[in-house]
C-alpha cells in the first residue's frame, strides 16, 4: 500500500521506523492527549498492532514520509473504532512536533479520507479527538468533518472526554 500527496508519500510501518516512532511517541508535548509520553515497551506494542492492523484489516496507520527527502515525519492513516456505540472507520493523524503547523496532517489525512470512500466504499470516515486537543479538532474541521457527539475512553487510568468527528461520502448529483 501506498499513498502520494503532492509533498508525501505513505507506506506500511516497518521495524526501521522505531526510531521516527520513538521520536513522535516519546515525546511528551506531542503525546499529552494520549497523558503522557510511551515507554520503550509501548512504543514497540504500538508497532506490532499497526502490523496486525495491516494483516487483519488491509490498513492502519501508515509512516508519513516528506517526498523530497524520505524522512518520517509522522503517522496518519485508517483504523478500526468503536465510536458512539459502532464499529467505525477513522482517519488518525499523530506527527513529529518538529513538522507540525505545515499542514501535512491535512494533507495526509485528506488523502486518508479519500482513500476510505475510494478504495474501501465507507460511507462515513470518523475521527475522535480528545476534547483539549484544538490542532486535532482544527485538522478535522478542514477534513470537512463535524461533531456527531461525545464520549469518554478509559485509557491509561484516565477518563478522556471526546469529540466524535465525521464526514460523508460525498453522493454524486444525477
Amino acid at each position: 500500500m501506498r499513498l502520494e500527496t503532492p509533498r508525501l508519500q505513505l507506506r506500511e510501518l516497518n521495524e526501521g521506523d522505531l526510531p521516527a516512532l520513538r521520536a513522535i511517541l516519546q515525546d511528551e508535548q506531542t503525546m499529552t492527549a494520549y497523558e503522557g509520553a510511551f515507554d520503550e515497551p509501548m512504543v514497540r506494542g504500538w508497532l506490532q498492532r499497526m502490523r496486525e492492523r495491516y494483516r487483519e484489516d488491509g490498513f492502519g496507520l501508515w509512516a508519513v514520509e516528506l517526498s523530497d527527502t524520505g524522512e518520517m515525519i509522522g503517522q496518519c492513516g485508517l483504523t478500526r473504532q468503536r465510536i458512539l456505540g459502532a464499529d467505525v472507520i477513522e482517519v488518525g493523524y499523530l506527527f513529529n512536533r518538529a513538522h507540525w503547523h505545515r499542514g501535512y496532517a491535512v494533507e495526509a489525512a485528506t488523502a486518508c479520507r479519500e482513500y476510505a470512500f475510494d478504495q474501501l466504499a465507507a460511507e462515513r470516515v470518523w475521527a475522535q479527538v480528545r476534547d483539549t486537543n484544538l490542532a486535532s479538532m482544527n485538522v478535522a474541521i478542514r477534513l470537512g468533518m463535524t461533531v456527531r457527539g461525545r464520549f469518554v475512553k478509559h485509557y491509561r487510568g484516565v477518563e478522556m472526554p471526546h469529540l466524535a468527528f465525521a464526514v460523508d461520502r460525498p453522493r454524486s448529483g444525477c
